[in-house]
């Protein structure tokens, strides 16, 4: 059975990149019917913290990726590690190792003076007497000193490194905690890990950690290693670039399914189709249609996804997303219309749901302020007798409803023999409080009655005081 796993370590946000290295493995394992497992690697004490831990768990959840076992913490395994380092000691697969830092800096000092490749230069390997009892030590590795490590990336294809590029790393530090490396071949190891996809910042650990499997006996991964994410500007990715965490993306607006699809094509294809279902995603998705090529982000596609997703994402399910933005703006969404029926009239003219619900606060709220540039701009005293007319037929119906609506401001433009373009400007910045709004008709639909009615008889007051 096919097995994946997604390993942060648990030390800042959850990277845009990041999650798609946990979306690729989380779609293989689909593909497959296998498992997705998620692990919290977490041994770097200093730099872990519970906080990570939660935003890491909540971006995957948001973009529900759910994961099937899981989480397990590296922390939590570390008897595992040591029992298994007593078995690498024994089979004289691991030494202790006594230099200091200082015989350790003056190496690395000497050798980058002789412009070498900085390494551990096997000293204990080579005389493993303990200077005395209570001298701390690290345990290292003993890398094999020749020949090489072959193996076929699922994405870049036949990898050779010579041993000799190797050092001794270490296995535990001298307060004996284990070091990443080491963790993983055990972790991927006990839980069965088939398939291991990651950034390709990871290669140069492959081989040491196939190393360590090959000393245990134990079942190697298939290992593909994906080309790290750039910038709009081809340079790589980091914060000066925008977003680049995925709770941030949710915090500007993007819905769920339109990152993951954004993600998706981020260095994958099939054929030239941009839009996926999250069904079709897990039918089409192949780990050895990964792209070698690194990808840059693109915004402005990001942005057309999102907007491709909230016109055609069931009403009910964008309006849950934009409940959390209304909240944040202070919105009690129970003055006002039907939060599906805003979606539905608003969806064809925002890009976010930042802009969606900026742009529909004025349903909810009891009063809308007005810009005096447009009111000079839009405020006409040739449209009063019109206005007065259809604040009379609004207050009128018996029943509210878009037709009638429509109906009322046509014959009250139709009876004074004026424009459209007259009267239409006046009542939608009454209503709104800007000229940027759905129809009139569903606008004032949703605002309803007692709204409308009020803000345009104020509307109407304002245009009779105009000289």
């Amino acid at each position: 059975m096919t097995i994946t796993r997604f390993a942060p370590s648990p030390t800042g946000m959850l990277h845009v990149g990041s999650a798609r290295t946990a979306l690729f493995c989380w779609l293989w394992a689909k593909r497959q019917k296998g498992t997705f497992i998620l692990r919290i690697e977490d041994t770097d004490r200093e730099r872990s913290t519970d906080e990570a831990v939660e935003v890491i768990i909540e971006g995957l959840k948001w973009l529900e990726l759910n994961w099937d076992e899981g989480p397990i913490f590296q922390t939590h395994r570390f008897d595992r590690y040591k029992a298994v380092l007593k078995e690498l000691m024994a089979n004289d697969h691991a030494y202790k190792c006594y230099c200091t830092k200082e015989r350790l800096e003056a190496l690395r000092e000497q050798q980058i003076e002789a412009k070498e490749k900085p390494r551990y230069d096997g000293y204990c390997r080579k005389f493993p007497a303990q200077p005395h009892a209570d001298t701390p030590y690290v345990v290292r590795f003993k890398t094999p000193e020749e020949g090489s490590i072959v193996f076929e990336d699922l994405v870049r294809g036949r990898i050779e490194i010579q041993n000799s590029e190797l050092d001794d790393l270490i296995l535990a530090r001298s307060d004996g905690t284990p070091t990443y490396n080491f963790t993983v071949v055990i972790d991927d190891w006990d839980m069965k890990v088939t398939h291991v996809l990651r950034g390709d910042d990871h290669i140069n650990n492959t081989p040491r950690q196939i190393h360590i499997f090959k000393a245990l006996n134990a079942p190697m991964p298939a290992y593909g290693h994906m080309p790290m994410l750039l910038g709009p500007d081809g340079k790589r990715l980091s914060k000066r670039h925008g977003a680049v965490s995925v709770l941030q993306y949710r915090d500007e607006g993007i819905l769920p399914k339109a990152l993951i699809n954004y993600l998706v094509r981020l260095g994958w294809s099939h054929g030239d189709q941009e839009i996926f279902t999250t069904a079709e995603m897990i039918e089409h998705f192949d780990v050895h249609n990964i792209n070698v090529a690194p990808t840059a982000l693109n915004p402005e596609k990001l942005l057309w996804l999102n907007q491709h997703y909230m016109k055609t994402e069931p009403e009910v399910e964008v309006a849950k997303q934009l409940a959390w933005f209304m909240a944040k703006l202070g919105i009690d969404l129970t003055k006002g219309p039907d939060l599906a029926q805003v979606v539905i009239a608003q969806r064809e003219r925002c890009k976010t749901l930042v802009e969606m619900a900026e742009k529909s606060r004025f349903f909810f709220e009891d009063e809308v302020v007005i810009d005096g540039d447009l009111t000079k701009k839009h405020f006409n005293r040739e449209a009063v007798p019109a206005l007065s007319d259809f604040i009379q037929a609004l207050e009128a119906f018996p029943a509210w409803d878009k037709e009638v609506i429509h109906d009322a401001l046509k014959a009250a433009v139709d009876k004074h023999g004026i424009k459209l373009g007259v009267l239409a400007p006046v009542v939608r910045l009454a209503a709104s409080g800007t000229m940027a709004s759905p129809p009139i008709d569903m606008m004032l639909w949703l605002l309803g009655k007692e709204k409308t009615v009020a803000r345009l008889s104020d509307a109407l007051a304002q245009l009779k005081e105009l000289a």
